[in-house]
């Protein structure tokens, strides 16, 4: 038996984790493994120590057999290019649809909010706030996230940058677990599509 599960073992504990409906956070409070590290295994940005693997184990109420045999299926189909795992589902969003949602950043325009367990969130955002109070103070999601502006320009404050200002066409991919805010930059509009890692639904 394998005391190591490989990078690629994250689309197992992913399709585990899911079938029990739980978020990242849920398998994290119950492993206590950090929602960090539980988030870097399932992007595949590293691999579990036997002490770790048992404790998701415990916690997803499986046998460690079970997990590898997970791993050596996602792996198999990933070298195949296995198109019987494709779900064929999609969601159209036509201009103006999406949940709306008023945020202290500003208006918040959720995509293919009819689609549940999805691997990232798209959201387009209509930056208003001015100064960090404005918005709320900063926050942090789980998971990874990008940003890119559309149209007028934005600054994104975080706990390990200095300030960085984007205007149209920029992007910023980040690591969503670190403090952040962003806030409108000049007199016109700003409007930004950002991607989140996870099922955003509130």
């Amino acid at each position: 038996m394998k005391s190591r599960l490989s990078q690629k073992a994250g689309a197992a504990v992913r399709k585990l984790r899911l079938a029990k409906g739980w978020t990242l956070a849920q398998l994290a409070e119950r492993s206590t493994i950090p929602l960090s590290t539980l988030s870097k295994v399932e992007l595949g940005q590293t691999s579990l120590g036997y002490d770790k693997l048992m404790r998701i184990c415990k916690a997803l109420e499986i046998d460690l057999e079970r997990l590898v045999d997970a791993e050596a299926e996602a792996v198999s189909k990933a070298q195949a290019g296995d198109a019987s795992s494709a779900s064929g589902r999609r969601s159209v969003i036509r201009a103006q649809d999406g949940a709306l949602l008023d945020a202290p950043i500003g208006r918040l325009r959720a995509a293919a909010h009819d689609l549940l367990g999805k691997p990232f969130t798209p959201v387009i955002a209509e930056v208003r706030a001015r100064s960090i109070e404005d918005c709320g103070g900063y926050v942090r999601r789980e998971g990874e996230a990008y940003a890119l502006v559309l149209d007028g320009a934005m600054v994104m404050h975080s706990e390990l940058y200095a300030p960085l200002r984007l205007v149209r066409g920029d992007a910023v991919y980040f690591d969503a677990g670190m403090a952040h805010a962003f806030l409108a930059d000049g007199a016109e509009p700003c409007r930004a599509l950002i991607v989140l890692s996870g099922d955003h639904r509130q």
